[in-house]
């Protein structure tokens, strides 16, 4: 049988007794049939993980019985990540997060730029956040991540950019001349710009690239921007990541 991981976003620690929340309950009770004593792996998104075993509590509830640490994982990427990409609709987002994650980023932050087809309100907006944010949670369980990436409220490009970014910056940019391995070896955070369908609006082209952010284009061909991102990420990460390594 697999080994079935379960990432539960709350401090732990061995002989600790844990309610596991209602969605993975379910998951572990209806989709995988777990039983009593059946055995898991958990991690709270910090980094460690734990054997332990599956046991029903009151009220139908599931619990993880915490048990030994184990062995560090070497799964987190040593290029520190972060994408900030351009809202796009439903399941296009929920790709970009989800590949994303799997891909090894350390942050998303979702950006609401000019021609950015959807539009959130503050209630929907924190709804999407939670979603995105337990995409990404669910990505680490599948792939072996210990470290959960933040997904971020999403934010106004013009706000985002006004604030700062962080270590180096690389924007997708179909006009561009280079590509990623014309780009030096980055130091610190590497921020990944990508705009939404229809890519960034002239004007927030021009203020990325006056913000110190470099264009880089990845072939000839014009990719999805759902496509885009994982195509980039992959790049990255095979330049100067973990992706390929042995």
């Amino acid at each position: 049988m697999r080994t079935v991981r379960l990432h539960l976003p709350l401090r732990f620690a061995p002989g600790d007794s844990v309610t596991l929340p209602e969605a993975s309950a379910r998951h572990v009770r209806t989709v995988l049939r777990l039983r009593d004593g059946d055995p898991l792996v958990v991690f709270d998104g910090s980094g460690p993980e734990f054997e332990a075993r599956l046991e029903h509590g009151p009220r139908k509830a599931m619990l993880a019985r915490i048990g030994d640490p184990l062995a560090p994982r070497t799964c987190e990427s040593p290029l520190t990540l972060h994408l900030a990409q351009g809202i796009s609709r439903g399941p296009r987002m929920d790709y970009t997060v989800q590949k994303a994650t799997e891909l090894g980023v350390h942050r998303i932050t979702p950006l609401v730029t000019e021609r950015s087809v959807v539009r959130l309100e503050a209630e929907r907006a924190e709804r999407r956040t939670d979603h995105w944010q337990a995409l990404a949670s669910g990505a680490c369980e599948q792939s072996g991540r210990v470290r959960v990436p933040v997904v971020e409220a999403p934010v106004g490009f013009g706000a985002w950019l006004d604030a700062g970014v962080p270590g180096t910056g690389v924007l997708l940019d179909p006009a561009a001349e280079l590509g990623p391995r014309d780009l030096p070896a980055p130091q610190g955070v590497l921020t990944l710009l990508v705009g939404p369908e229809g890519g960034l609006a002239p004007a927030e082209r021009t203020a990325a690239l006056e913000r110190g952010f470099t264009g880089i284009r990845l072939g000839p061909r014009v990719l999805r921007t759902e496509t885009a991102a994982v195509t980039a990420l992959a790049a990255l990460q095979l330049l100067w990541g973990d992706l390929g390594a042995t």
